[in-house]
């Protein structure tokens, strides 16, 4: 289970995009006043200011929104989304760009000691992004910021509440809260070399954490819709959750072109509807304390979603393979 929910791992290869950046050390600045506080901007969507070296938002996505990172004084963008970033725009505006993709489940400790070591020497302001600015980028920035000491650690959470930060996103809200500064013997030999961009996973492989996904929720169905007794870590409406936000992300910043039209795209479409209802379902039951009844809504919805797979697996995945046929 582990794998599916880690869904940023599969954008890792052993092949890199790589640029290394120059690395300037800084003294750490003060948090800001009062802890983090939202930005008033024109172009970028649910900024946050957490120091005077260190913002949080959405991806700038035109001219203008990089136009207006350029105002701020940014220098340096960490993008923790898995597409890949515009670099040619940012560096049109003097910007750098660092590639260090998570998923919703949460910052893993690989991809946090990253982020501090890149906030820590690279030269501010600099700006930490996702898709919508609301949820992967305000915790990978809170949990970089603490680690490398920008930020105390009880102003952590506070840096997702000013972003919107959905609390169904456990995994997000907990990095932050269990997040705590490094030693500087660790930050000082953690590597300076940073990625421009990373690599999309192969399709294959993005749909095996899928079937993965999948599993975790047929699990909680043979539960009786509630926690396993044998998975306690995991959250019904959490584990649906995170399986929508996969359809979603491999619809998004898959590089198959099957993905923008026909059948594919349309069961990727049906497959984030189904599991996204999966989860209002989810938790509306356990906010009721999980009830002995269950509404027949849970089956039907859950057979559809298998239906959905299924019509997919047998059009483009070749059975016991890691393949996709053409």
């Amino acid at each position: 289970m582990t794998c599916f929910y880690r869904i940023a791992a599969a954008c890792l290869s052993p092949v890199f995009f790589c640029l290394v950046l120059q690395a300037e050390e800084t003294q750490a600045p003060q948090p800001a006043e009062g802890g983090p506080t939202k930005l008033k901007t024109e172009h970028l969507h649910n900024a946050v200011k957490l120091t005077d070296k260190l913002m949080s938002g959405a991806e700038p996505h035109d001219e203008a929104s990089f136009a207006e990172l350029q105002k701020l004084g940014v220098r340096n963008i960490i993008t923790v989304d898995g597409a890949k970033p515009d670099v040619e725009t940012a560096k049109k505006y003097g910007l750098r760009y660092v590639h260090i993709p998570i998923g919703y489940d949460g910052v893993p400790k690989d991809q946090a000691l990253e982020l501090a070591k890149a906030m820590k020497v690279l030269e501010g302001p600099i700006y930490v992004h996702c898709h919508h600015g609301k949820h992967r980028s305000p915790a990978a920035a809170a949990v970089g910021a603490v680690l490398c000491g920008l930020v105390p650690p009880e102003q952590a959470e506070e840096v997702l509440k000013q972003a919107g930060t959905d609390p169904g996103y456990t995994g997000l809200y907990k990095s932050a809260k269990v997040a705590k500064p490094l030693d500087e013997k660790t930050l000082d030999a953690a590597p300076a070399e940073f990625h421009e961009t990373r690599p999309i996973p192969p399709m294959a492989d993005v749909m095996v954490e899928m079937d993965m996904g999948f599993e975790g929720l047929t699990n909680v169905k043979d539960a009786g819709w509630k926690t396993p007794a044998d998975h306690p870590d995991l959250d019904p409406p959490h584990v649906a959750k995170l399986l929508w936000e996969h359809f979603r992300e491999t619809a998004r910043t898959g590089d198959d072109e099957r993905l923008k039209k026909g059948d594919f795209a349309n069961w990727l479409k049906e497959g984030e509807a189904l599991a996204k209802r999966m989860e209002e379902l989810l938790l509306a039951r356990k906010e009721a304390n999980y009830p002995a009844e269950v509404p027949k809504e849970f089956d039907s919805t859950f057979k559809a979603l298998k239906a959905n797979c299924s019509d997919c697996h047998k059009v483009y995945r070749n059975p016991g393979r890691r393949t996709l046929e053409p």
